[in-house]
């Protein structure tokens, strides 16, 4: 009888594995090949009169720009126009962390043969964060503007009312070319270095201008 019983438990266990491992192949899901993600293309920032107006950027009509990091934190840069009016840098000064800027006041100067001008804030608020490299060499600031040529990132607990008062998309590419025309009318030399059929404006607007003179123009360009 215990024999009996013993086999009989045997035979049961063989027949709960058999099922249980039927049921373990008619459950196993098949897992598919995960498509290959192509990447990203960054979208080419459009051309106007030979300057690079990036979209996803807001313009002050002093020619600096804005990036919205977080809800609170910004990035701020000097656009193309500005950095070939600027032309040649001796050096540059920026603000020091933690110091308060207003949208529309002083945020960097630049110096060149003893002449110098200011560019203006496009956001409100405390300097988080100063470019230290730029500072060591200004020409970055120059050949990659829109890049490693950043100049601040600003805390600014009101940046969403201050990005109302900047310009973006078709406004931002108008002011661009508004700046250029005025540009060749003030100085008509301008006219050959101003590229009007898509290619790019030249990297130094202002080399022959005397410094007195780029002083005042460049002032007048960057609302300063």
């Amino acid at each position: 009888m215990t024999v009996i019983l013993v086999l009989f438990t045997f035979a049961s266990f063989l027949l709960i594995d058999h099922f249980h491992s039927k049921k373990q192949v008619i459950v196993q899901p098949v897992l598919a090949k995960a498509p290959k993600v192509e990447k990203a293309v960054r979208p080419t920032p459009e051309l106007v009169n030979g300057f690079r107006v990036p979209e996803n950027l807001r313009y002050h009509p002093g020619h600096t720009w804005a990036l919205s990091e977080s809800p609170s934190l910004v990035r701020v840069g000097m656009d193309e126009f500005a950095s070939k009016l600027i032309g040649k840098i001796d050096r540059l000064t920026l603000p020091q962390r933690g110091q308060w800027i207003r949208q529309g006041q002083k945020i960097a100067t630049f110096f060149r043969d003893g002449a110098s001008v200011d560019m203006v804030s496009p956001i409100e608020g405390s300097i988080a964060d100063v470019n230290d490299g730029v500072s060591q060499d200004p020409k970055l600031a120059q050949n990659d503007c829109y890049g490693e040529g950043w100049l601040v990132t600003v805390q600014s607990p009101d940046a969403k009312t201050n990005f109302r008062n900047l310009l973006g998309g078709a406004l931002a590419r108008w002011w661009t070319e508004e700046s250029a025309s005025r540009l060749q009318r003030k100085m008509p030399m301008f006219a050959g270095a101003l590229a009007q059929d898509g290619g790019l404006a030249v990297g130094n607007l202002t080399e022959q201008i005397p410094d007195k003179e780029w002083a005042s123009i460049t002032k007048e360009f960057f609302l300063s």
